[in-house]
């Protein structure tokens, strides 16, 4: 490995030894509670949840993980399987589009058995009615035959405990979410705690990175973990091909990926680009910004909204999106006149 002179700016280049790490998300991925960072609440619930069950010798509660992508929601059921000591079986909501896909998991489940199911909001209909039985009396009642002639046959299912992640938690039925003994609602995390995933994650992959730097990467990563690593990685091979480190290459890097100081990147730009520039900063309807972007509906409303309107950028109003002034102060541009566009929603 080696050090440039400077070591309060220097992000050191890994060695080809270092080079062998052939999994990078499984190898940031903390393996217990005690390393996960931030979610200091969820953490503490989850901890009470494990250590009551282990006490009494069953099975943890049904838990469901709500929050945006990218906040440990996957890290979280793989460590309360690994803490639990029982073993972890992952699936996702759009695999399972019919209750026989879900009977045949259920069925294969061992005692004490952890089911993972991401995205669970995206599960069939019928799936969902199915699994109401199965979180409740460990049973499943499969249909055989049609019509007059159908039978319904119960079958017992070993005790498990069901994890379900979700993005939208508003389209899980009541039925279904009332189920969960317990729900965590993750948040974005603070700068000073991204930091901290990023002095993990720099010393997992053999880094040594300045505070400086952890710091310009940690305001740029929209509050999210997953964004954090991703960067880490993109500044570490910027500074290995262009044979520069600290805080230039952390500039030079973000620069070329287009992740501007406050986290926004070229379709978040483009995005307000179009409400100020075409659209005199809005009022803009959601159909008619997408057209004007090139990009599909459901991307603007569900990937770039929620970070603009969280860092004061963009209001939703019944008729459009409306820019804010500190989005003209950010992209340097001047408030002429007001928009006439928003007619449809």
């Amino acid at each position: 490995m080696t050090r440039d002179e400077d070591p309060t700016t220097a992000i050191v280049r890994p060695t080809p030894e270092s080079e062998a790490e052939l999994a990078f998300e499984g190898a940031l991925r903390p393996k217990n509670l005690a390393e996960f960072v931030g979610q200091e609440k969820v953490r503490a619930q989850l901890q009470l949840l494990l250590d009551a069950a282990r006490m009494q010798n069953r099975t943890p509660d049904h838990i469901l993980l709500a929050g945006p992508p990218g906040l440990g929601k996957t890290t979280l059921a793989m460590i309360v399987a690994e803490e639990s000591g029982h073993p972890l079986r992952i699936s996702s909501g759009p695999a399972i589009q019919h209750a026989g896909d879900l009977a045949a998991v259920l069925s294969s489940l061992v005692p004490g058995e952890i089911l993972f199911i991401d995205e669970i909001h995206r599960m069939a209909r019928s799936a969902e009615e199915m699994l109401y039985l199965a979180m409740e009396d460990f049973r499943i009642d499969i249909m055989v035959g049609k019509g007059a002639g159908a039978t319904s046959i119960p079958l017992d299912l070993a005790p498990f405990t069901l994890i379900g992640a979700t993005t939208r938690s508003g389209l899980l039925p009541n039925p279904l979410r009332d189920r969960f003994g317990f729900t965590a609602h993750l948040e974005f995390y603070e700068t000073h705690e991204l930091e901290e995933v990023l002095v993990r994650a720099s010393r997992l992959l053999a880094l040594e990175i300045a505070s400086d730097a952890t710091a310009e990467i940690a305001g740029r990563s929209r509050g999210t973990p997953r964004i954090a690593n991703r960067l880490l990685r993109r500044v570490r091979d910027y500074a290995l091909v262009h044979d520069t480190d600290g805080l230039h290459a952390v500039h030079a890097a973000l620069e070329l990926y287009d992740v501007d100081e406050l986290g926004l990147d070229r379709l978040d730009r483009a995005v307000l680009s179009a409400i100020l520039a075409r659209f005199d900063g809005g009022p803009v309807g959601l159909n008619t910004l997408a057209v004007s972007v090139g990009e599909e509906s459901e991307t603007i409303e569900s990937v770039v909204e929620p970070f603009l309107v969280r860092v004061g950028l963009l209001t939703r109003t019944p008729r459009g999106r409306v820019a804010t002034k500190a989005a003209w102060r950010h992209l340097g541009m001047t408030q002429e006149s007001p928009g006439l566009f928003g007619d449809d929603l």
